[in-house]
């Protein structure tokens, strides 16, 4: 399938059909509104649904997109990384409409408070029933990241979203943050819970002894009469980017070359239309569909960009579909295909929105959540705090959430500089909003929550600031492991992002002074991933600090001044700065 310029710019302008005003609906019934937002004609024979990310939010919840999101080299102006205005002006939407505000940043605090929250879990159930009882056989895919970023996900040991994924309709999913449970637990779930409801497929993970496969490659199902092939492909970087030891008997990894053999089997195996539920990350899934031949689609995941268009990339067989369908249970990817003699002749794809306020909860889906928070009510309903300013954490280099943070663990540890990991989950608050437990956990949550404070020299706070950097602007997406820039407490510096490894960081400054290469520095930082972290003297989970310092502000939290680097953009490179 191949697409001209005027083909692009039709599915472009289906986009911008999204940017209807929620104003004009504000006054009618709810299924008046349902309809306005979400009745999209059945197109074609074969429909796809899409949900990644959604980091075990149940509730509906705010979530910032973010303000920033730089692109480098090939990359620079290009989706995914247009924000605010250049955004809606590539799609096609309308400022100040419910989709400028759910794809934006645009005026966050009044446009959250005009439309509501987003997502949650038994509103999602009501759009996916909707959807799946007009596209007879549609699949929903999961792109994981789904049962980890909450306190009840974390204290259920990811029980909670495993029920809730199987009631929500989930057929096939990938993964990347569930794997943080350990191979044990994650292997019981696939096994067990998930025994012929949902498909856990994944190409790319395999024994780290015989190189045997961990998980199906990919799965083969037959939708009215085409046969489609769904293939995984987990987060490449886990054991990097997270704890080796929780997969220790896996080895993971891009794996172009397995992938094409993989497509090519599928293709044997007598499917007419493949696609891949991935967690790359959309620059990663960009180049690989630019790399292997015959995939039709990819559901793509991991960097959380909401980009409300299928991006089509040419290859040596044609052309290949790239989306992203962004965080938190705030989206829900609609492809449908029209295949036809055996193979992909046209699509329509929308990336919908999930305003809570404006689909009825599904009472099935209520109940089960209503079911797993009764035990915890109490801890979770906790109030720590009241927050004077927005608190969101998604931007390539700092968030407020993240500045709270890092200034915690400097002010209760006594250190001179915080390090917080660039994680692009968390949910967001409105100022005069409460800090309660579960909303700090939306931060925390993970399975190793350790608080560190070490000793670093001038060099080594260099050499981190470097390594973390290149992973967010190697000019080569698959050297790019994932996450945000390290945020960064106490410590200011400049950022060069277009140069190369080991000169991007420049003018570190402590209080105003240069840092000193060989002086000695109290760092203090959190989610270690090396194994003795968790063992050592004293230590405590994060979020015992980060309480014991929200507990002592009075009641409230001021607004924080959000510490970024001063960006200098390179020579010939005017559009590196963010809009």
């Amino acid at each position: 399938m191949s697409l001209s310029k005027r083909d692009f710019l039709q599915v472009l302008g289906c986009a911008a059909a999204a940017g209807l005003p929620l104003s004009q609906v504000a006054e009618a019934s709810t299924e008046k509104a349902e309809a306005r937002l979400y009745d999209l004609p059945p197109f074609g024979n074969v429909s796809l649904l899409h949900m990644t990310d959604c980091h075990a939010q149940l509730q509906p919840i705010y979530f910032r997109e973010p303000s920033v999101n730089l692109g480098i080299g090939s990359m620079q102006g290009e989706l995914p990384h247009l924000v605010g205005e250049r955004l809606l002006k590539a799609a096609g939407m309308r400022p100040g409409t419910a989709s400028a505000h759910a794809f934006t940043a645009l005026n966050f605090d009044t446009a959250a408070r005009r439309y509501g929250k987003v997502g949650g879990f038994a509103h999602l159930a009501t759009l996916v029933k909707r959807l799946k009882a007009s596209r007879p056989g549609a699949l929903l895919l999961d792109g994981g990241d789904t049962w980890q970023g909450s306190a009840t996900s974390l204290w259920t040991n990811a029980q909670d979203m495993v029920d809730a994924c199987k009631l929500l309709g989930v057929d096939i999913m990938t993964g990347h943050w569930e794997f943080t449970y350990g191979m044990e637990r994650v292997k019981e779930i696939v096994d067990k819970d998930f025994a012929g409801n949902v498909e856990f497929v994944a190409q790319n993970v395999k024994t780290a002894d015989f190189g045997d496969p961990v998980f199906k490659p990919y799965t083969l199902r037959t939708i009215n009469g085409v046969p489609v092939a769904i293939i995984g492909q987990a987060f490449p970087y886990t054991p990097i980017a997270n704890p080796r030891y929780l997969v220790a008997d896996w080895e993971f990894g891009i794996q172009d070359a397995n992938m094409q053999k993989v497509v090519d089997d599928a293709r044997a195996a007598g499917a007419r239309l493949v696609c891949v539920v991935s967690h790359n990350g959309m620059d990663v899934d960009l180049k690989m569909a630019s790399r292997v031949r015959g995939i039709d689609a990819i559901f793509g995941g991991h960097t959380h960009d909401g980009v409300p268009v299928a991006v089509p990339v040419g290859n040596a067989g044609g052309t290949t579909l790239v989306t992203n369908a962004g965080s938190n249970g705030k989206f829900l990817g609609v492809m449908d295909f029209d295949v036809k003699g055996g193979r992909l002749v046209d699509f329509r794809y929308r990336l919908l929105p999930v305003f809570a306020n404006q689909l009825r909860p599904d009472a099935d889906m209520q109940a089960l959540i209503t079911r797993v928070r009764a035990p915890f009510e109490q801890r979770l309903n906790e109030q720590l705090a009241v927050t004077d300013g927005l608190l969101y954490r998604r931007g390539n280099f700092n968030g407020s959430w993240d500045q709270l943070i890092c200034d915690a663990l400097m002010d209760v540890q006594g250190a001179d500089i915080a390090f917080s990991p660039g994680f692009r989950w968390g949910t967001s608050l409105l100022p005069g909003d409460t800090i309660t437990r579960e909303l700090l956990m939306d931060q925390l949550a993970i399975t190793y929550p350790y608080a560190t404070l070490t000793e670093m020299t001038g060099t080594t706070i260099k050499t981190i600031l470097e390594d973390v950097a290149d992973n967010l602007f190697n000019p080569d997406p698959y050297y790019q492991q994932g996450g945000d820039m390290v945020r960064v407490g106490g410590l200011t510096y400049t950022m060069q992002p277009t140069e190369a490894m080991g000169r991007r960081i420049a003018d570190m400054r402590l209080n105003g002074r240069p840092i000193e290469a060989d002086k000695r520095y109290k760092v203090a930082g959190w989610a270690p991933v090396a194994e003795d972290a968790r063992n050592a003297p004293g230590v405590k989970p994060v979020w015992e600090h980060v309480e014991a310092w929200l507990r002592s502000q009075g009641g409230r939290v001021k607004p924080r001044t959000i510490n970024t680097p001063k960006l200098i953009a390179m020579q010939g490179n005017p559009g590196l700065m963010p809009s």
